[in-house]
This record gives C-alpha cells, structure tokens and sequence, in this order.
C-alpha cells in the first residue's frame, strides 16, 4: 500500500535514543516490505545504479515547483542563491537525461525535439526581445502623454485638442495662432488656471497611487537594487504596480512637481521584465534567473528614457547589480538595443529624436576654460551632499507627521510650486524642454525669452540664478512624496540652469576683455564661448553628484549631445564632481535610502576593514532542532514562537553537532503535507537525519526525491521523516574567519545564512542583516552625530505650525481641511505590514533586521 505523503513513516519500532538516529534509519529500512522501497535523492540514485522512476520524479518536479511557489510570497525575505543556482544546474542536469532518454528509446531526435530544444535554449533572448519591444511602446506612449498634460497648463490647440504646443505649430516659428492660451493674453487668469491645472494633475496621481498601487510612489531606484540583490518586496514588481505607475508618472510630471521620469522609468522597466518573465516556467521557478533579466530590463528603462542604449547598460553595470556576468551585459545589451530601436521607430517627438533635448554642438573647447569646468564639478559635488542631506530630514519628517495625508500633501506641494514657478520663465515649462532651451547655441535662431540678447543678460542671469536655488529647494521637499517621483531630470535641469549663468558670466567677462591673454586662444572675429555648453556639463554634474556615479553619466551625455570633442571636458568635470562627492559623503540618494529605509544590502563596491571574527557579530546559540527524538507538537510550536528563516539540524541537543540546515518554508511545507495528507498526529517523531548511505549534494528545493507512505504491519508509533527536505551541505564556516571574508561570501555567494561551526558543532549563524547591524554600529562609534532630539523638536515645532495654519483654513473651509487625526494602517499609502516595519526614528525594516 503506497500512499503519496511527505515522507510519512509508521512502524512497530520504537525510536532509538538520541545520538542514534542513523542505526535506527537502517533498521527501519531493511524490515520493510519488498514492494515498498525508499526512493534517494537524485545523486544518490544515480551513484548507486538504480533507473528513476519516471512518476516518481514527476512527483517531485511537482512539490519543488509547490515549494518554489510558496517562496515566491515569501514577502521582506531575502533569496538563496546557492539554492537557487543548485536547482537550475539540477534542471539541466534532468533534461539532458531525459534528452538521453528520447535518443534511447526513438533512436533519433526528430524535428519537433530540436524545436523545442531550440526554443528552451533560446528562451532568455525571447523574453528579452518581449521585454525590450514593450518598455520601448510604453515609453513612446508615456513621452506623448506627457508632453501634452504639460502643454494642457498652458494653453490647448483650436485645430485639434489631443495636440501639444509643438505639434500643433509643427514648422512654425515663434509660435503660432493655431495654439491658443486659457485667456489669452491676460495673465492672472492664465496664472490661475496654472494653477488649478497642478493640483488637479497632482491630485489625480496621487490617488491613484494611494488606492491602488502605494508601491508606485516614489523612484523605486533604492527598492530594485536590493530586489536583485536578493530581497522580496511581494507586489512591488506586480502588474497592478505597473499599470499605476504608467497612468500616474505622466500626470504627476505635468503637475509640475521638481520630479522627473528617468528613476520611475527604471521601475516600470523592471516591472514590465517581471510580468513578461512570469509567463515562462523557467523563470517563474528561479528568483535568480528572474534578477539577471531585471538587471537587463533597469538597463533598457535608463536608455528610453535618456535615449542612451550604452550609458543604460553601463547604468545599470555602475549603480543597480551587484552581479553582472557577461551573459547580463550581452541581454542588457540588446534588450537596450530592442527598445530604443522601438522607440526610435515611434518617433514620438517627430524629430527623429529619441528625447527631446538632442543638440549638436560645432565648436571645441578651449583649455583657459577648464577651472571654470572645475568649478561646476565642485557645484554638482555640493549640490549632492546638500540636496541629500536636507532631503533625508524632510523624509523623516514625512514619516513621522504627513504619513496619513499622502494625497493632501502632494496635492499642496503641486500648488505651492505651481505658484512659485510660473513667474519664471525657466521654471513654467516641463523641465526637459527647458533643458533643451539652455543647451542650445545661440547661433542659428534658437533663442527663447531673449536669453541670448546682450541687453538681457544680467536679467538671464538673475532669472537662472533663481531658478537655480528655487528649483533645489524644490526638489528636497518633493522628492519622496507619494506620487511617481524621480530625481535625475530635476536635478539635471538645476545644473544646467547654473551651468548657463557660469557660461554667460564667462562669456561676459570675455566680452569685457577681449584682448586679455587669458583668452588668447578665441579667435578674433568668431564667437568663443558657448553658454550651452556649460548648461550641459553642468547638468552632467548635478547627475553625478546626486547619484554618485561616473561612467554611465559620461556616456549618457555623451549620447545626448554627439559631441565628441565634449568628451574630455566632460569626464573632468565628473571626476570633480565624484572627488567632492565622496569626501561630503558614502553614497549616492539611492544608497542613502536604502539605508534610510532599513533594507538587507551589501554594497559590493564598499570596502570593509573590521579586523574582527565573524564570532563578534554571529547570532550565538541558535534555536536548533535535533535530529531525532522531536514531537510534531515541539516542531509547531517552534515555528510559532520564532521569526527565524531556518533551523540548523543537529545530532542531539547536548553535543550540537551538524549535520544540516532545513529552511522554515520547507519545514512548513513539509508539516501541512503530512498533517493534510496523511492526518499526522501532534504525538508523531520528526526525524530529520538522512540515511546511511551515499551523501547527497542536492539542496531540498533543488530535487525532491520520491516521497512514499509505507505501512508496516501492525500498529505502532507514526514516525514524521523529513531528512529529505534537508540541506546537508550547508555553508559553514570557522567562528576565527575574518567578519570582512564572511561578507565577501554572502556578496560572491549570496546565501540566505551562513552557519559558524567549531570541530563540528553549531556555535552560532551569521546573516546579512547581522553584518549590517555591526557596520552600522562601528560606522556609529567612527563618526558619531549629534543628538537627533534638537532635530526632531524643530520638526515638531513645524508640525505644530502647520497644524495652526491648517486649523485656520479649516475654518474658512467649513472644517474640511485638519491636520494631526491618526489614521488606521494602510492609510498612509503603504500595506499595514510595511506601516508596522516604520520605526520610530522614521526608518523602516527595523523589525525585519530582527528577523533571521
């Protein structure tokens, strides 16, 4: 009688004491029937010569499928790695057999086998080339959209009103009468309907966000980095995600909030990888399969947005992958490729061009301008470590006092900065369009607003000056806040805005002495210095600084202009930028949040120099469960009162010896199968200890072997065997290796724990998070701050001040508008888990760093 379980036993013998459970698994094995008969793992059966039944082994594909799929949910988790890459070498290994297989029993392998031969080797490139073609038609539809809600603020076109500005004064020169403002000329209603129009659009993002997808707020920079790191955020690369983050991105960057669309863009990338990878077994099955077509898909999500296909690749090299093998490259490479080739055939600007701030610039450099290039590598270092610095307490204030009124919130900053920008010329329109205004030459008739007119210029530069501070101050107080929100093209367009004043003033001080021998090298009778081009550079500055990054800025402004000449100019003033940077601070704003945030991340490009044992940080005594001896009932009620991710698996209790480690999903998994399956009493023996025979390297969710139920005669005590659901290779270590080597193994290897050992016995385990805490604690000791009681009683104090002026525009209001309500969990735009994850000094996970 062979009924499927998971691996429930009864038998007539009782158990052996504690320390001899692998005598007792002999025993039992050899008195069994010779029809029913224990099947071995995959390696095992294959050293011993036996042929694998071909149901069993469909049996098993089908609980580690069941088993993959409960982790697949495993939310706030990290991934294993080493399991991972275990299991898909094991499905290779299974198909080349049954491969090997085919040929034995037909004698060739027919055309329909080569088919599908071909189509599971080449399954990667498909669902890339899928990949690239659907981030590339998003992309085109996302910069139409927005171009006309931006214009929408403005004005509307009479001959059709799906038409933006410059669509509908397609070939026209400054402006034409088909395009038609609000109220004509009479600017205070035009200012006004300005207004309404950033609030309506702000509003509109905002709820949508908050009622259906509150991961769609935000960058989701800092979160996909540590989701291919190996995390899982449950719903934060899902459909709903990308639907919400599609329709809202648009409206919240034509509200005229200080935010762009290149850091949103990578997540609805990455979402769309997600979705479409989904689809395909291989992929569904493997997490790390999954993260390297994620690294491919943040690559393309840069390139669309900056039409920069190389500068993606390196983006995505530079900033997001902690792996990045050369097969990635190659599939960021061409999911890059794909794209933007999508996208160019778009043509959503109708121009040729793949965004909308493509210039060309004809004249070179000259050397004498180099310390004013330094100078802007020294702005985009500051502005950086300002902007990162402020905008981390306007976080923590945010969670700690706007948290419940997300809509509310983005709805006011969208007014506020509606009312502050529309003065300026520079500020009124979307920020792209003025960056494509301020790299511009001045020669050949491109001139917006007289910028280029010499009686201007010390108004230009006025105007530039205040766009410059007013647009910083801007971007700390709207970057976080619950709407699709990115950083890149706000802060591109402030350096441009100070990169223009530089090279206006420097075109003026030229101007005023022409004949001095610092500018010896211009010509006489031809123009010298070209504004646009420290627009550019200084745009490129301000990337760096607040990203932190080098190469990929490089190349990414490289692509945008074509100006080869530019090139050596341009990777000064980024080295600048990357020295000034680095001695402000560690890290871009996309590191700073994720350490804001409190997620597991190893940065693969820190270097760490503890000079301690990983004995000083290691989880000492850890909760083990023997190998033998253990009730069901003490099982449960182990599961119940831990939070802890595995066990290690140990002789007995008394001497710790190990022997393996069992994961918590598949001891779970394993419980509710016998329970469900075979009704197991809460007084049946748990065994976790394989049997004699050859060891076996698979882990348990690589290959599960044949599970049977055997009944013995007579009746007895159940026994529970669950060794086949152990690993007996887990990674260990000596309590004496250097904490620095034990952190270089979880950033090569990845594993989910590190087990510490001493001549075989468990002393301790060590995991990401316990890492974390011991850095952060020496980087505390190293670089102590100040008491953060002053801070948070100014923010306090705010909070009661913005109270005030709520309470008397609720009056005024009827009471509509009130501040200072607790709402219930959820309401603050994020699920009641993540809520209950937000500490008290504003960060979250701090719940989960306790968690192994």
């Amino acid at each position: 009688m062979n009924r499927r379980t998971s691996s429930t036993s009864t038998s007539t013998h009782p158990p052996p004491p504690p320390g001899r459970q692998h005598s007792y698994a002999t025993s039992t094995s050899s008195r069994r029937n010779d029809g029913l008969t224990r099947r071995l793992s995959a390696l095992s059966t294959a050293e011993s010569g036996e042929v694998q039944d071909p149901a069993a082994t469909a049996a098993d594909e089908t609980v580690a499928e069941e088993i993959a799929e409960i982790k697949r949910y495993e939310d706030f988790t990290t991934i294993d790695w080493v399991q991972d890459a275990a299991r898909e070498n094991q499905r290779r290994k299974a198909r080349r057999a049954q491969r090997v297989d085919y040929f034995d029993r037909e004698g060739r392998i027919g055309w329909r086998r080569k088919v599908w031969e071909a189509y599971d080797a080449g399954q990667g490139w498909i669902v890339v080339t899928l990949i690239g073609v659907a981030i590339g038609l998003n992309a085109a539809f996302l910069n139409i959209v927005t171009e006309w809600l931006s214009d929408l603020k403005l004005g509307y076109c009479t001959t059709a009103f799906y038409l933006n500005e410059s669509f509908c004064c397609w070939g026209a020169e400054g402006g034409c009468a088909e395009w038609h403002h609000w109220s004509g000329h009479f600017w205070p209603i035009n200012y006004l309907l300005y207004i309404l129009f950033a609030g309506l659009l702000s509003y509109t993002s905002a709820r949508l966000v908050k009622s259906y997808a509150p991961y769609a707020a935000g960058s989701g920079i800092s979160e996909i980095k540590c989701i291919i790191a190996g995390f899982v955020m449950k719903g934060f690369l899902g459909f709903r995600t990308l639907l919400i983050k599609t329709l809202a991105m648009p409206l919240a960057i034509a509200s005229g909030l200080s935010v762009g669309k290149e850091g949103p863009s990578v997540h609805y990338a990455v979402c769309t990888g997600n979705v479409i990878s989904r689809l395909f077994t291989k992929y569904r099955r493997n997490a790390a399969k999954t993260r390297e077509i994620l690294s491919a898909c943040a690559a393309a999500g840069v390139a669309v947005a900056f039409g920069s296909p190389i500068g993606g690749v390196l983006f995505s090299l530079e900033e997001m992958s902690n792996y990045f093998p050369l097969k990635t490259m190659w599939r960021s490479y061409y999911c890059c490729l794909v794209a933007t080739a999508v996208l160019a055939a778009m043509n959503p600007f109708r121009t040729g061009q793949l965004v909308m701030f493509t210039v060309r610039y004809d004249r070179s450099w000259h050397f004498f301008e180099l310390p004013f290039y330094i100078l802007l590598g020294l702005f985009g270092g500051l502005y950086g470590a300002f902007v990162m610095k402020w905008n981390l307490r306007v976080q923590a204030f945010r969670k700690r006092h706007l948290a419940p009124y997300p809509i509310l919130e983005s709805t006011i900053l969208a007014l506020a900065t509606a009312v502050l920008c529309y003065p300026n010329m520079f500020l009124r329109i979307d920020m792209t369009e003025s960056m494509e205004i301020l790299f511009l030459e001045c020669e050949g008739g491109h001139d917006y607003d007289a910028l280029c007119d010499r009686s201007n210029r010390w108004s230009m530069i006025l105007a530039l000056l205040l766009a410059t501070v007013l647009r910083t101050f801007l971007v700390i107080i709207s970057y976080g806040c619950k709407v699709p929100a990115g950083i890149f093209v706000p802060s591109m367009a402030i350096g441009a805005s100070f990169g223009r004043m530089l090279g206006i003033l420097v075109q003026a001080l030229h101007e005023t002495f022409p004949t001095s021998a610092f500018f010896a090298a211009c010509e006489a009778d031809a123009p010298c210095i070209t504004p646009g081009t420290y627009a550019f550079l200084g745009a490129g500055a301000a990337l760096a600084g607040i990203m932190h990054i080098t190469v990929s800025v490089v190349v990414i402004m490289f692509e945008l202009t074509g100006a080869l000449t530019y090139i050596l100019p341009t990777m000064i003033v980024v080295g600048v930028t990357k020295a000034v940077a680095d001695r402000c601070g560690k890290g871009g704003i996309a590191d700073r949040m994720i350490w804001f945030n409190g997620f597991p991340f190893l940065d693969n490009k820190e270097e760490h120099s503890f000079g301690v044992p990983v004995s000083q940080t290691m989880t000492a005594n850890p909760t083990t469960l023997p190998a033998a001896g253990m009730l069901i009932r003490d099982v449960e009620k182990v599961l119940a009162e831990t939070k802890y991710q595995g066990f290690p698996v140990v002789d007995n209790d008394e001497n710790k010896i190990l022997l393996g480690y069992i994961g918590r999903t598949e001891l779970r998994y394993a419980l509710d199968r016998a329970k469900r399956e075979q009704q197991v009493s809460l007084h049946a023996r748990c065994f976790f200890a394989p049997p004699d025979g050859p060891a076996t390297a698979t882990t348990p969710s690589a290959s599960l072997p044949g599970v049977t139920f055997d009944d013995m005669a007579g009746q007895g005590e159940m026994n529970v065997d669950f060794s086949k659901f152990v690993d007996p290779t887990p990674l260990a270590v000596h309590p004496r290796l250097p904490l620095e080597t034990v952190m270089e193994l979880f950033k090569k290897l990845g594993p989910r724990v590190i087990l510490v050992e001493h001549r075989g016995r468990v002393v301790g385990l060590v995991t990401v998070k316990d890492c974390l805490k011991f850095q952060f604690m020496v980087e505390a000791e190293e670089h102590p701050r100040q008491d953060g009681s002053g801070i948070r009683e100014q923010q306090d104090k705010l909070w009661d001040l913005m109270r005030k002026v709520a309470g008397l525009m609720g009056r005024w209001t009827g009471g509509r508008l009130r501040l200072g309500e607790v709402s219930p969990p959820g309401s603050a735009g994020l699920p009641a888990e993540t809520e209950r994850r937000v500490g008290e000094g504003g960060r979250t996970g701090e719940v989960e760093l306790d968690d192994r």
